[in-house]
């Protein structure tokens, strides 16, 4: 697995060799960008944004964010293998500073102090089992960590029936294999 454009463009990321991760595949990333980049329906911009990542895994989307300009990246991850993983790109790829790494579940957001900010761009990337998207998404308007502005980007299954148009305004969905993407703001 590789960076796919900007500063890092290119450079390797490990991914873990266990079957308990599923990392962002490089198509279904570099789909997700070109929708960022090139649709009318989505307008957020990468350069000078505040990600939050969470079920990050290896990392790769909030790399892939960081490579092509993003201020900062807010990764939660609380397998231990991947965060070894995470940990060790962000140090290949000398990030440390641009990164806060969480080590615990992304369902603990309201528990933890994220010093009031407001996320630009905020990715949703659960075990395709999980069936708590619903609470995730509660929390995040909940602690106000996203404003109109913000765009939540939810990778699912595209089996899933989570009800996203029920709790969030789609702008866009796209389905790639087996990965179905939603691109949405709070109402």
């Amino acid at each position: 697995m590789r960076v796919i454009s900007g500063d890092l463009k290119g450079k390797k990321l490990l991914i873990p060799l266990d079957k308990s991760t599923r990392p962002l595949r490089d198509l279904v990333r570099e789909s997700i960008f070109n929708i960022l980049d090139h649709s009318p329906k989505v307008s957020v911009e990468i350069k000078n944004s505040k990600v939050l990542d969470l079920f990050s895994g290896t990392g790769s989307f909030g790399i892939e964010c960081l490579s092509r300009g993003a201020e900062s990246v807010t990764f939660f991850e609380n397998y231990v293998n991947s965060l070894k993983i995470l940990k060790t790109n962000i140090l290949n790829l000398k990030l440390e500073n641009k990164t806060n790494i969480n080590n615990v579940s992304a369902y603990n957001l309201e528990n933890l102090n994220l010093n009031n900010e407001i996320f630009n761009i905020i990715f949703l990337d659960p075990p395709f089992r999980d069936k708590k998207i619903k609470i995730l998404i509660n929390q995040i308007k909940k602690i106000k960590i996203a404003d109109k502005n913000s765009l939540l980007i939810i990778h699912r299954n595209k089996k899933s029936d989570d009800k996203i148009s029920e709790y969030l305004n789609i702008l866009e969905q796209k389905s790639y294999g087996l990965s179905k993407i939603f691109f949405c703001s709070l109402f």
